[in-house]
């Protein structure tokens, strides 16, 4: 009897002592994992914020990208041209017009003035707070647009007191075109997904923000003069320009709760997004669960251990506890699911920003392209007009004739512009060489008197081309190579050609100065001229154009003019 005493109480403290350790070491693996998944947990909110800052700063980048491209459009415009020369009711018309401009492409004011800087048509025309009349140039943009032909500035307006970037370019004329964009919509959207989103300049300004109450503080202080400087350029009051203490770590803590941030670069002038979100719940949570999960399947492991050496009588207890652990990761694919439905949300914002640089891109390829036939009707149409009082009504017929073929040709490059627009593409086929130059020196013909301009192909075969977009990527390399020899004697263009086994090569070489060193680097990089009305689209949307047809577009250097190389396939 007292050994069986002595043998029960043995087997109780072994029970007691295994229970203790079952219990140390579910205690001792749920610390781990909860640590564990706090580390994933801060893992995934930095990729999350560096993919929603990537979506953003993309968006901002397209808005910027398609509201500079706008003032460049319109520097050459005819209506620009007579409101700066005071034609009866052209500034009137152009008011209207730059309404419609402005209601079309969501900019918040669409402006032109003066080259003293006085205001002569505007798109708020008719409100009372009407630009027309105003003087803005005390402007650091209209400055800057009159010294170098353009300038940016973000600053309150003067008449609404609402923030915006202001792009101003100078036109033909010496007057200046001036865009204005707000980003209030944006950041009335961003306001909804929580968080902050800061957009900030090269000095750490912040000029869009969500909250708005954080716009025009700083990342960091800033000097007593610094802080003035930029207090009169964005018009921002004496109370701006505070710190907010924000360093560039991954993790910040701000305003009593700790945050995770991600800074992503964002357009053409030294703009950064910055995205914070609160984070120290998600990862409170992230180990709570993880504590509690790890937890449940050690005690489920006991369950079970248990359940054997206790017998069947356990089962009812450990198939509830299978229920409710399915149940949680039921929840968990819900939420896996919402996930990623948010992310095919995002993905769809970047796919619509890249639509919307391609279609600013588009605007300004519309101007430069149709330019040229343009103008080649109207000095057709002048000369058939000449030929007519002089009875020479057989010249007069042919410079009529050639002005209904440039006109067709004109149909057929705004329709193939607006296919772009919709994602349609000019289908390649077998193209004579000779008659694509033919076509270009068709349109370029009033462009080309006095040049000696000449065409030695020989026998070439046909090539596999686009013929509309041919024609441009030639009317391009021509129309820059006869205005380059502007003030050379006996200019000349010739035009050769070489031909292999799969390619046809067509160099375009003039007689001119050449091509400037400081620009031949950049030659074929966007918005690069060293013309004072030059886009610097042309020889940028020409390489593109060969190169969706399969060639290429090459500048080839050397003494004398400038040599252009066009490399086409073989049909």
């Amino acid at each position: 009897m007292p050994r069986r005493l002595f043998s029960s109480r043995r087997n109780q403290r072994q029970t007691v002592a295994a229970v203790a350790l079952v219990l140390a070491a579910i205690a001792l693996a749920a610390w781990q994992a909860a640590r564990w998944a706090g580390q994933v947990a801060l893992a995934e909110a930095r990729a999350e914020v560096a993919a929603d800052a990537g979506l953003r700063a993309a968006l901002i980048g397209a808005e910027i990208d398609r509201f500079r491209l706008l003032p460049m459009a319109l520097a050459a415009d005819r209506d620009v041209a007579a409101a700066l020369s005071h034609a009866p009711g052209a500034a009137l018309r152009l008011d209207q017009r730059l309404a419609a401009i402005a209601a079309e492409t969501g900019a918040a004011d669409l402006y032109l003035l003066a080259p003293d800087g006085l205001t002569i048509a505007s798109s708020n025309y008719r409100a009372p707070s009407s630009f027309v009349g105003q003087s803005y140039a005390f402007r650091n943009y209209y400055r800057a647009a009159r010294r170098t032909g353009e300038g940016v500035q973000f600053a309150l307006g003067t008449a609404s007191h609402s923030p915006g970037l202001y792009v101003a370019h100078r036109t033909v004329g010496g007057g200046i075109i001036v865009v204005k964009r707000d980003f209030l919509r944006i950041e009335q959207a961003w306001a909804q997904s929580g968080g902050m989103t800061l957009v900030c300049d090269g000095n750490g300004i912040v000029l869009v923000a969500s909250p708005q109450v954080l716009r025009f503080r700083a990342l960091q202080p800033l000097s007593a003069a610094r802080r003035a400087r930029f207090r009169e350029e964005l018009q921002s009051g004496a109370g701006s320009l505070a710190p907010l203490g924000l360093n560039g770590a991954a993790l910040v803590g701000w305003g009593g709760r700790d945050w995770v941030q991600a800074s992503v670069p964002a357009g053409a002038y030294g703009w950064q997004v910055l995205r914070l979100v609160p984070v120290g719940g998600r990862i409170a949570r992230a180990e709570s669960i993880a504590a509690a999960l790890t937890a449940l399947a050690g005690l489920l492991l006991t369950v079970i251990a248990a359940s054997l050496w206790w017998g069947r009588q356990r089962n009812a207890r450990l198939a509830r506890e299978v229920r409710a652990r399915t149940a949680e990761l039921r929840r968990e694919m819900a939420e896996r699911a919402a996930s990623e439905e948010h992310a095919g949300r995002l993905r769809e914002e970047l796919r619509q920003a890249n639509r919307l640089a391609t279609l600013g891109q588009v605007t300004a390829g519309i101007a430069h392209e149709t330019a040229q036939p343009i103008a080649a009707i109207r000095a057709y149409a002048e000369n058939g007009v000449a030929f007519l009082a002089r009875g020479d009504a057989a010249t007069a017929r042919d410079n009529f004739t050639a002005i209904g073929g440039l006109t067709e040709r004109l149909g057929t490059i705004t329709a193939q512009l607006r296919s772009f627009a919709r994602r349609a593409e000019d289908a390649a086929q077998a193209v004579s060489l000779a008659d694509a130059i033919d076509g270009a020196l068709l349109i370029l013909g009033p462009r080309l008197k006095g040049i000696a301009c000449t065409a030695d192909l020989g026998a070439v075969p046909p090539v596999r081309a686009a013929p509309v977009r041919l024609e441009q990527v030639l009317v391009n390399l021509l129309q820059n190579a006869a205005e380059a020899l502007g003030e050379t004697p006996q200019p000349a263009i010739r035009m050769t050609a070489a031909i292999d086994k799969a390619h046809v090569t067509l160099t375009i070489a003039d007689n001119g100065p050449g091509i400037d060193p400081a620009v031949a680097e950049r030659l074929f990089t966007p918005f690069a001229t060293s013309r004072a009305n030059g886009l610097g689209l042309g020889l940028v949307i020409a390489r593109d154009i060969m190169r969706e047809l399969g060639g290429d577009l090459q500048w080839q250097p050397g003494p004398g003019g400038a040599v252009f190389a066009v490399t086409l396939v073989r049909a």
